[in-house]
């Protein structure tokens, strides 16, 4: 089989979730300029973030952390990959139907699972509304991700990483007819805007959810294809023993995803108790996406493939060469953007979410969420890093476990701490549950003998890496208060972000060359290669 290329996919797949995020990034300042923090927000924040919960849980999480290292195993042999997606897609497609019908009439209960201080408010009946719309998605994007860790295990990457691109541009386009829609209604203000143009885009945005799904599956499918898989329900589904196997790898992986799921809806819950606080933590939560997206989900993505085609070819010394560059790329890109999130967070927020309904006292509670997520940003990152080792080995068991533990850490510290820091509590426990989690998964994987060890040219560039970063942030923070009076306009404040940008790139890669950290020729040379 041909190699997978580990630069050039992760170029690939860090490309599009650029592009991605960006549209995140317009989307979610439209939904912010629009709704602000106020009912409608909210209600559309919780109803999205059911379907997709349960999409980590089912598909990006458990499934695909067990089909792929499967699939790229019997691709690498030569043992009827194709049978095996096959059967894997109708059973999904038949579980998740069953699931998405039960999910929709049960939806009240879900909306009390996720939040409940919504419970006799407004909020409720248009989360509990909105939800039942938006949950279809679920069925269509896992099997979506299905099809994705199909190309993702061949090497074609683009189709895979292009897919979010649709869901944003819908979104945005969902929002853009939700305004225009709008009927004015004067004597009902809500958050400084009308309140049935909140409704409308509220309304618009809800019903794209299941087309934008059904969308990215198209996109995919028809990549598929292309490439030579050709993925239906041409048959009942039927329990084989490959599926049997698959099941009892994915049932560890799905027990760690809903541990997952359950520190988010432990967030959830202790937000939902503050006004405002659901939409501040998911407005930072975009901001310390983009780094996490761009660099860690994308190297995860390329990474666990490669591996598993490593492991099964019996080559350790081409998988500790893998994951060294996977880490060192990873870190080179993530400290720094951690760093601009905790020097410059309010910078950040108040360019990006500081306009329409958006107030000072949003842009301010987003800031500090943002700099609170900032620093758990390379715990985030190391560990997408590191799970592949495991997964790679069908080994779902131990990052349970490990997942188990981050669990009770990231929930006794949002309810402990919530007395003390209010709404702020599940962006601190997050933090400190990530760095838990990534202690345990690097100490669980020295049993992995040296494909698991990171070498000498990571542990002579790491601490350069760091202190570039530190370089970097001093001179952002100088640079930011020297374009204070400019980030107070209005009107100039893009164009001083972009000088505050311009001045953390330089700095940054100039010291990091200067003091061998990285090599800009590598980047490049990458590059080319992608």
């Amino acid at each position: 089989m041909k190699p997978i290329r580990l630069m050039s996919g992760f170029f690939t797949v860090g490309v599009w979730t650029l592009a991605s995020r960006f549209l995140g990034f317009v989307r979610d300042v439209m939904i912010a300029a629009y709704l602000g923090s106020g009912p409608v927000a909210e209600a559309f924040l919780v109803a999205f973030s059911l379907p997709n919960m349960f999409r980590r849980f089912f598909a990006e999480g458990a499934f695909n952390m067990a089909f792929v290292p499967m699939f790229s195993k019997r691709l690498e042999a030569g043992d009827d990959p194709e049978g095996f997606a096959q059967d894997a897609f109708v059973g999904m497609a038949f579980i998740l139907t069953i699931f998405t019908t039960v999910g929709v009439v049960a939806m009240p209960g879900l909306v009390l699972l996720m939040a409940s201080g919504f419970a006799g408010d407004e909020r409720f009946d248009l989360a509990v509304e909105y939800g039942r719309l938006a949950f279809p998605y679920i069925l269509f994007i896992s099997l979506a991700a299905l099809i994705s860790g199909v190309l993702n295990a061949t090497g074609r990457f683009m189709a895979a990483a292009a897919a979010p691109v649709v869901l944003n541009v819908i979104f945005i386009g969902a929002v853009l007819v939700g305004a225009a829609l709008s009927q004015p209604a004067p004597d009902a203000v809500a958050s400084g805007l009308d309140q049935a143009m909140g409704l409308s885009v509220g309304d618009a945005l809800a019903l794209s959810v299941p087309f934008a799904g059904a969308a990215q599956l198209a996109l995919v499918w028809w990549a598929a294809r292309r490439a030579g898989f050709t993925l239906k329900l041409s048959h009942r589904p039927r329990l084989t023993p490959d599926l049997k196997r698959l099941a009892i790898i994915a049932a560890p992986a799905a027990l760690a995803g809903g541990v997952v799921q359950v520190n988010l809806l432990v967030g959830r819950q202790v937000a939902s108790f503050y006004d405002g606080a659901v939409a501040w933590l998911s407005y930072a939560d975009r901001l310390y996406q983009l780094p996490l997206g761009v660099v860690g989900i994308a190297i995860g993505v390329v990474l666990l493939p490669d591996l598993s085609r490593r492991l099964k070819a019996g080559d350790d010394a081409g998988s500790q060469t893998t994951l060294s560059r996977a880490a060192e790329v990873s870190l080179a890109l993530t400290i720094p953007s951690a760093v601009a999130l905790v020097v410059i967070p309010f910078t950040l927020a108040s360019v990006l979410f500081g306009r329409g309904a958006a107030g000072p006292e949003d842009v301010a509670n987003i800031a500090l969420a943002v700099a609170i997520y900032g620093l758990g940003l390379p715990a985030f990152v190391l560990q997408k890093i590191l799970q592949p080792l495991y997964f790679a080995r069908a080994d779902t068991k131990r990052p349970f476990y490990f997942a188990v533990v981050a669990m009770v850490v990231n929930a006794g510290l949002a309810l402990g701490l919530a007395p003390f820091f209010g709404w702020l509590s599940p962006a601190v426990a997050a933090s400190v549950a990530g760095w838990v989690m990534f202690a345990q998964l690097s100490r669980g994987a020295r049993g992995y003998g040296q494909a698991a060890k990171l070498d000498a040219r990571f542990r002579k560039r790491i601490w350069r890496i760091i202190a570039a970063s530190i370089a970097m942030g001093v001179a952002l923070w100088a640079a930011n208060s020297v374009l204070q009076p400019i980030l107070d306009l209005a009107w100039w404040r893009g164009l001083g972000l972009l000088a505050l940008i311009l001045v953390g790139a330089v700095s940054y890669f100039g010291v990091g060359q200067l003091i061998g950290a990285f090599k800009i020729s590598e980047f490049k040379s990458a590059m080319r290669r992608s």
